[in-house]
């Protein structure tokens, strides 16, 4: 009889670590952030031909500009996590400005409306 509980024990661990390790492998997606595997402050540090008319309403945007922001917005919630980044806040990257770049750029295909820490892309 307590070769049997012992034994039930056992399959039930076994059963419950299974299901346990198939619900990890599903949702290891979500241990990454918005950029997937990218490093949020690296890939921030690729905009910085941006920086400047990140900053100012008024600034042109340079053509480089345009094309990386054009690359990033293909993953909208990266480019708002990257503009939300330490290193875009040292840089002075004002994110209620950063979020009119792809209009300035005049991509056809952006993110209109989709808010970004409270400012919607234009």
């Amino acid at each position: 009889m307590e070769t049997q509980v012992k034994y039930m024990w056992v399959v039930a661990f076994v059963v419950s670590m299974s299901i346990a390790g198939l619900n990890g492998v599903e949702a290891t997606h979500d241990y990454y952030g918005p950029c997937g595997k990218h490093d949020i402050e690296k890939e921030a540090q690729k905009l910085s031909p941006c920086t400047y008319a990140a900053k100012y309403w008024r600034a042109p945007v340079s053509e480089r500009c345009c094309a990386i922001i054009e690359k990033k917005l293909t993953n909208p919630g990266c480019l708002c996590a990257i503009l939300q980044t330490r290193t875009a806040y040292d840089a002075g990257v004002r994110p209620e400005v950063a979020v009119t770049i792809p209009k300035r750029c005049n991509i056809a295909v952006r993110p209109v409306g989709h808010k970004c820490g409270g400012f919607p892309f234009v």
